[in-house]
């Protein structure tokens, strides 16, 4: 185990104050020594950190800002990266991020690589946005179904693969139709599965076909010309090209359903072909250690101190229509010479910036969400591949579910079983207990009621902003500059995924440098 230095610190308003030995650091002397933390302490607080408060009897709010865990050596698993802050605030920097999610991390990544000073401030105790993983009970719960698409291509520029240590999924799925699974494999990849999926009633021979030809003409295509390209619905565009109305409800509708949280297939068809085209290049995947190896990734590249956590923002400093700084809640100000990002989600992007948000489709319509139930079993699967399992049958609230433990053996201890199942929408009025007594009852028709018995509920994770709507009109490519001195960023500004967040990211902070004549020079 690595040696760790733990405190929480300032901003401290009682008179007593000690330097950290050999840190040359201020800690409140109302904190126990960081030698009475264990790391076990550390990585349980995002499971507990009541509890964790209580067992160290630390000082009261108005004592701290962030917990920091600096490993000596290489950063471990589950600990929060150097590039977090233990120091107290600036009060001043170059440009001021605001929201540690995919779009602000890599907004970061893009002005640490520029040389630009700057400070990343996250509301929550941790990176990633909705972009997290939990350990708990030794497994490891990524918060909603979550997967990653190797051949993204703002990712493949942005993350080092080598270090997440992906694990991809089958090139396929299995769909639950007529009272047993049927096999959907991409011929491509597997060859002789692909022939079997030809006569099977998942759709026609000729749909078989069609999906051959759409692949073909999504993955020649550019991501701009995609982007651009003239628009209608999911459903619409899937009756476009001749698919039979089996096909679309027995595997298009869960499999998009699940990917964009819209069983309806109401998102733009930009989406659809922009993703099918990722899929056809790349794959399914997920790193070793959760979806949350992503974030912890990009914070982990940025320079020491310039991460805070637990740091709301509540307010934007104006004058004469130049926005200068931030304002959090504790009460102190942030200067910015150059501009601040705003880099969280839709719905707190628009309570933040109140008017100067216009109003985009997809911040005004409702957001897609879910529900993500997660279970653990002492008895192995039916299959021990790692493939995704769709329902086909337009009946029932699940939409698709998987074991993660099959992809990744490490999402579970040795000898267990991790389920994941997951829902379209938040299911309003449905008690959680409620939820897993359906879903139970449902995949006891899949399963059998034996193997289903044996699962124990770990936790359910109802998910409201999962992603923005984005329904046809949509404009993808959206300006950053709201104001001077103002840039907003995030999936809601771009392709409602992995790949847009980082995209949006690198624009905003691309146009502030353009702005400000900061971009270097080739």
């Amino acid at each position: 185990m690595p040696l760790l230095a733990a405190a929480v610190v300032g901003p401290c308003h009682c008179p007593s104050i000690v330097a950290s030995a050999g840190k040359g650091r201020k800690f409140c002397s109302n904190f126990p020594s960081a030698n009475s933390l264990h790391f076990s302490d550390v990585r349980n607080l995002s499971r507990d950190p009541i509890g964790l408060t209580t067992k160290l009897n630390l000082p009261s709010r108005r004592h701290r800002r962030v917990l920091v865990v600096t490993p000596v050596a290489k950063i471990a698993e589950g600990s929060v990266p150097a590039s977090v802050s233990s120091s107290n605030y600036p009060e001043e920097t170059g440009v001021i991020i605001v929201g540690a999610g995919l779009a602000g991390l890599a907004a970061a990544k893009h002005l640490a690589k520029e040389g630009q000073s700057f400070v990343l401030l996250e509301a929550s105790d941790g990176v990633g946005g909705r972009v997290r993983t939990d350990e708990f009970e030794g497994f490891l719960l990524d918060r909603g179904f979550q997967i990653h698409i190797t051949a993204y291509p703002e990712a493949q520029r942005v993350l080092a693969y080598d270090g997440l240590d992906l694990r991809n999924f089958y090139a396929g799925a299995m769909v639950w139709f007529n009272g047993q699974f049927h096999r959907v494999a991409d011929p491509f990849r597997h060859f002789t599965d692909g022939l079997g999926s030809l006569v099977n009633p998942i759709g026609s021979v000729l749909d078989k076909v069609l999906v051959g030809i759409v692949r073909f003409r999504a993955a020649i295509k550019g991501v701009d010309e995609i982007l651009a390209t003239e628009e209608t619905t999911i459903e619409e565009r899937l009756s476009k090209e001749g698919f039979s109305e089996a096909m679309v409800d027995r595997f298009f509708r869960p499999f998009f359903g699940g990917i964009f949280f819209d069983r309806e297939l109401q998102t733009t068809s930009r989406l659809f072909e922009f993703v099918f085209k990722c899929l056809a290049l790349g794959s399914n995947a997920l790193p070793a250690t959760g979806i949350g190896a992503i974030p912890k990734q990009l914070a982990a590249s940025l320079p020491p101190r310039s991460v805070f956590l637990n740091s709301k923002v509540t307010g934007l400093i104006e004058g004469s229509g130049v926005i200068s700084g931030v304002k959090l809640e504790n009460g102190e100000q942030i200067k910015a010479k150059h501009g601040v990002i705003v880099a969280v989600e839709g719905p707190e992007a628009a309570r933040l910036m109140k008017d100067k948000l216009p109003e985009t489709p997809s911040v005004t319509k409702t957001p897609r969400s879910t529900v993500c139930l997660y279970f653990k079993s002492d008895q192995a699967p039916f299959t021990s591949e790692p493939v995704l399992l769709l329902n086909g049958t337009k009946k029932g609230i699940v939409n698709n579910m998987f074991f993660p433990s099959n992809v990744v053996p490490s999402y579970a201890p040795p000898g267990k079983t991790l389920v994941s199942v997951s829902l379209i929408g938040t299911h309003e009025g449905t008690s959680d207990l409620d939820l897993e007594a359906t879903v139970r009852n449902e995949l006891s028709e899949w399963f059998g009621k034996k193997f289903v018995d044996s699962w124990k509920h770990l936790r359910t994770y109802r998910i409201p902003f999962a992603q923005p709507d984005q329904s046809p009109p949509t404009e993808l490519r959206k300006n950053p500059r709201l104001a001077e001195g103002l840039y907003v960023c995030g999936d809601h500004r771009n392709s409602s995924t992995f790949d847009g967040a980082l995209v949006s990211g690198r624009v905003a902070v691309q146009t502030l440098l353009r702005d400000r004549k900061l971009a270097k020079t080739a």
